[in-house]
């Protein structure tokens, strides 16, 4: 099957946050490496973290129990493992090409002012995240201004109670929820975003099958280990067929180089070019409507 070249341009992107917007994958993996070290067992290997990324906490918790078999009771894990976590999420900051993407995409807003309509789009974003409510807020309270472009209505987090027991990455559900918040608030007149207009930008191999199942576009920028681990299986990923969800239907699951999906080493140089994306100059960020446009999100935030 040729790949795929006439897509529309891309409406809305739906990220992904933890090893993918923060460093976070190495502060999980420390936090879980005392606790195994504490207790006699030997340090997580990838083949075992690729199995956890990008999943819902009740989920990935039973995969890591299965596997290290610790001798205390799960409830004693999780009580030492949320002190851990709380004591180095703070550390975590954004990875590289983050900033600027954020930055850039959030300018966006520039082609809903009437002087600039015809130049371009505004591209919409939403956060879909794995990471509960508690976390999130550790992870990003030193990053509240980065966060900020994510409108509070437009993060789906992974104790949202819209997401059903089970239903987290690698099912498609959190990605077509977020796009259901984005659609919801759409300005007055602006036809609603398709799944095929929207770019998914993960890290984990559950969190692209989930993205490729939702019927959109995406961008996969892992840890460079988990690439390792995955040498070889590059197209795999790409089509969301890793098999992480088990059996499932032919026709939500993508075909090799079909052109939906790219793996890129960070998101450093995004080329937006490629996705139908235009960033505004820096200089439209002093156009009084602007900040204007910024204060009036964090009065709405705040109420």
């Amino acid at each position: 099957m040729p790949a795929r070249t006439d897509f529309p341009p891309v409406r809305a992107c739906l990220f992904d946050m933890d090893g993918l917007l923060l460093d976070t994958e190495d502060i999980y993996t420390l936090c879980i490496n005392i606790i195994l070290e504490k207790y006699g067992r030997s340090n997580l290997p990838w083949s075992i973290k690729a199995r956890l990324q990008g999943r819902p906490g009740p989920e990935a918790n039973a995969l890591f129990h299965d596997w290290a078999k610790l001798p205390i009771p799960e409830a004693e894990y999780m009580t030492e493992y949320a002190a851990l976590q709380q004591k180095h999420f703070p550390e975590a900051k954004p990875l590289p090409g983050v900033e600027l993407l954020l930055a850039n995409l959030g300018r966006t807003r520039w082609f809903e002012k009437p002087k600039a309509q015809g130049q371009g789009h505004r591209v919409h974003i939403a956060l879909a995240t794995s990471s509960n409510s508690k976390n999130f807020a550790v992870k990003t309270d030193n990053w509240t201004e980065l966060f900020a472009v994510f409108e509070s209505h437009r993060r789906v987090l992974g104790d949202d109670p819209r997401i059903k027991p089970g239903r987290g990455k690698p099912m498609p559900d959190i990605y077509l929820l977020a796009l259901k918040t984005i659609n919801e608030s759409l300005p007055e007149g602006e036809k609603p975003i398709t799944p095929e207009e929207c770019l998914v930008f993960e890290d984990s191999v559950p969190g692209v099958e989930a993205g490729r199942r939702a019927g959109m576009r995406v961008v996969w920028a892992p840890h460079p280990m988990l690439k390792k681990e995955f040498e070889g299986r590059e197209k795999d990923i790409l089509a969301g067929r890793m098999g992480e969800a088990g059996e499932v239907d032919l026709h939500q699951l993508g075909e090799h180089d079909d052109g939906w999906a790219d793996y890129y080493p960070d998101l450093t140089n995004f080329p937006y070019d490629k996705y139908g994306i235009v960033v505004p100059p820096a200089e439209v960020e002093l156009d009084p409507s602007m900040k204007e446009d910024l204060s009036e999100d964090i009065v709405a935030k705040a109420s």
